[in-house]
């Protein structure tokens, strides 16, 4: 018997639609959002106006487009690079690590464990500031010692990479060990036996086998690093990705239903690769 179920009528009927609610909570903003970018209109309210994809594709003021925003679009390319490189660099480290803390025993590797989970209960602004601190002081240092600029410990792209690296590789890490954990070693000491070099093992056996894995911990990463604001506001250079484009566009001129178009660009792009992520673990191998 499921002792979590509700037994009463009155308890059904509580629980459907609390749920019901909180469902409702969490849709209304995207359904408005996706309703507002369609609307012809100059303003991201009611009263409807009429069926448009001008916010899309509008190539005329006062109606320009999302795909014919050049600010908006070169957030945008910025975000998108931003994010394969910072998830490349991720799942890189973060299989490193997944086998270092799953595979080997060394002094203080709880403590170090623990140490790498910490930047995901920092906030990201502090995170940030920290990150900007502690670059601009030994950029600062390398130039007034050697007269050296080291332009890429100031704001811009790389220190953005940086930032977000600091956290997104304890994600990664998190995803792949897991995944790890499950591996069934002896599937390893039995192609050593035979003759097989480790290299080999691991490109023939132990990463197809991780694969999934590492396929889903991109995709997280990409997903995070895409929508990350806080940490990036603080290392942000003349490059700005889109979480600061668009605001900076609200700041300045306020909600428009250009914003709207860019959400639902980005609802769709996340459901896409959330989708993929999912087909990837339930297209992978059975496991004994």
């Amino acid at each position: 018997m499921n002792v979590a179920a509700p037994r009463s009528g009155l308890m059904r009927g509580l629980y459907t639609g609390y749920m019901l609610a909180f469902f409702i909570y969490l849709a209304a903003p995207l359904l408005a959002a996706a309703i507002f970018a369609f609307n012809d209109s100059q303003f991201p309210a009611l009263p409807w106006n009429g069926f448009t994809l001008k916010w899309f594709f509008g190539r005329e003021e006062p109606m320009i487009g999302l795909f014919y925003d050049r600010r908006l679009m070169a957030g945008l390319i910025n975000s998108l690079w931003i994010g394969v490189i910072v998830s490349a660099l991720s799942v890189a480290v973060g299989t490193t690590n997944a086998f270092l803390f799953e595979r080997k025993t060394f002094p203080f590797r709880n403590a170090l464990y623990v140490l790498m989970i910490v930047p995901l209960v920092i906030p990201g602004v502090i995170l940030g500031i920290s990150i900007l601190v502690l670059s601009s002081s030994v950029a600062n240092a390398v130039s007034d010692a050697f007269w050296w600029e080291w332009d890429f410990l100031r704001p811009g792209v790389v220190l953005v990479v940086l930032g977000q690296f600091s956290f997104l590789v304890t994600i990664t890490t998190l995803v792949i060990a897991a995944r790890l954990r499950k591996f069934d070693i002896s599937l390893e000491e039995a192609a050593l036996n035979l003759g097989a070099s480790r290299r080999r093992v691991l490109a023939t056996i132990t990463l197809p086998f991780l694969a999934p894995a590492l396929f889903s911990a991109f995709v997280v990463a990409f997903l995070v690093s895409f929508e990350n604001f806080n940490t990036t506001l603080m290392l942000v250079g003349s490059d700005a990705p889109l979480t600061i484009t668009m605001y900076d566009r609200v700041v300045k001129v306020g909600s428009t239903p250009v914003l709207n178009a860019v959400s639902v660009f980005l609802m769709v792009g996340s459901a896409v690769l959330a989708l993929a992520s999912v087909f990837a673990q339930r297209s992978r191998p059975a496991e004994s």
